[in-house]
């Protein structure tokens, strides 16, 4: 849930937290429904202008390379999904699924098959059960309302592992006055690593846009948080995430102001014309996402967020971040309560940013308590010392986070992750049994 310290004191009045997930946005209708291990969830938004996200794996499901086509058009108005079946790897047959699985879905709600989406989220190199996913997208297609239970019922059917469902939800203030919100439910928690993980995410927002500039917002918001989550270090198969536009508050995120061509919602040459606080407002919610998959991590009792400060360049604070988050050492270190700030030193190192060890800073926190393990290269943790009691002390909480001073710049970056416990590996190793 979004809080007021996830929103920066420049924007706390311009975005505020809303309750309805993806169905706080008008003329946007939903479902989802569960048989066993395997769900369906249909996001209706007829006419809607799209830009999406996918995984970086060279191995790829059939819907994400059947949605990447699908939004070369620059346009959706629906979008299925399915859980308990990846759809990868499975050849002919896959792609042939993933047709009748959108031909179905045109044909009851009556939509062009080449306007609607698909994704899939499951175990990898299984044949997809047809019979059940068709007669759930019927079920789902007799479901569809704009309602908060709708956008809770569809973020559950497209749970796997799953313990919670995820959304969010924002109302965003423009820089001319105008507004528009933005909703969204994802799932994902496991086989998450950097450029996304095992996860599906579906943003809709009533601001009027084209594609182009959602891509660029896009990018720029999953590049801070989805980016930013490691849980195992897996990179799956399947990630999508789709950010559509519908268009009907009619009030447009690009700052006209800064266009000499005031009545040309395409002309935008540079990310000064697009509105800052909408950029914001997306920020915030992928981070509240992602941050939920981070908490809800396959056997995770801990959750972990890493901050770097000082770095010398946006990418090398990022490197750091993601290196520590993702050590599985720091990560069974932090489900044990041990503040092994030779763990987190180790996995700075080894990450490649710029640094130098002599001027490192490493504290933890937990609530409203810090302490330093490394001050300037000083190592303040010894056995014995206050420090390393308190340190110990602020490990037990349930969450825990790592603050990083390289001192070498002004950038900085968050991961988001959690610890490595036996339930982790207890959940994988039966995983398809």
């Amino acid at each position: 849930m979004i809080t007021k310290e996830d929103i920066s004191k420049d924007f706390q009045d311009k975005i505020k937290a809303i309750d309805g997930g993806i169905c706080a946005v008008s003329n946007l209708k939903t479902a989802g429904v569960r048989d066993g291990k395997y769900g369906v969830s249909l996001i209706l938004s007829p006419d809607s202008d799209v830009a999406g996200v996918f995984t970086s794996n060279k191995v790829t499901a059939a819907p994400v390379d059947y949605t990447k086509r699908i939004i070369e058009g620059g346009k959706i108005s629906a979008i299925v999904a399915n859980s308990g079946n990846a759809n990868c790897f499975t050849g002919d047959l896959g792609v042939l699924d993933c047709e009748n699985t959108v031909k179905t879905t045109s044909k009851l709600l009556n939509i062009n098959k080449d306007e609607i989406a698909t994704a899939s989220t499951g175990v990898i190199g299984r044949k997809m059960p047809m019979d059940i996913i068709t007669k759930l997208i019927n079920k789902a297609s007799q479901r569809l309302e704009n309602s908060q239970d709708a956008s809770i019922d569809a973020a559950k059917a497209i749970m796997t592992t799953d313990t919670v469902y995820k959304e969010s939800a924002v109302e965003v203030t423009l820089e001319n006055g105008n507004i528009v919100k933005i909703g969204g439910i994802c799932k994902g928690t496991g086989m998450i690593a950097p450029n996304m993980g095992t996860m599906l995410c579906f943003i809709a927002t009533d601001a009027k846009t084209d594609q182009k500039t959602l891509k660029k917002i896009l990018i720029k918001s999953v590049d801070d948080s989805f980016n930013m989550v490691v849980v195992d270090g897996d990179e799956s198969t399947n990630d999508t995430v789709l950010l559509f536009a519908n268009g009907k508050s009619n009030n447009s995120v690009i700052n006209t102001n800064n266009n000499n061509n005031t009545n040309n919602i395409n002309n935008i040459n540079n990310d000064d014309n697009i509105d800052k606080n909408f950029q914001e407002g997306l920020n915030i919610l992928c981070k509240d996402l992602a941050k939920q998959m981070a908490k809800d991590g396959e056997g995770a009792s801990k959750f972990l967020e890493v901050e770097v400060s000082g770095a010398k360049t946006k990418y090398d604070a990022q490197i750091v971040a993601r290196s520590v988050v993702k050590s599985s050492l720091v990560k069974t270190a932090v489900f044990g309560g041990d503040p092994n700030w030779g763990r987190i030193v180790m996995a700075i190192g080894y990450s490649s940013a710029s640094m130098d060890p002599n001027n490192v800073t490493v504290a933890i926190s937990s609530e409203n308590d810090l302490v330093y393990l490394v001050l300037d290269g000083e190592v303040l943790a010894f056995e014995g010392t206050d420090n390393l009691k308190i340190a110990e002390e602020l490990m037990k909480n349930k969450e825990i986070k790592i603050s990083i001073d390289l001192n070498k710049g002004k950038n900085n970056a968050v991961a988001y992750g959690c610890d490595l416990t036996y339930d982790y590996v207890k959940i994988n190793a039966e995983y398809t049994t």
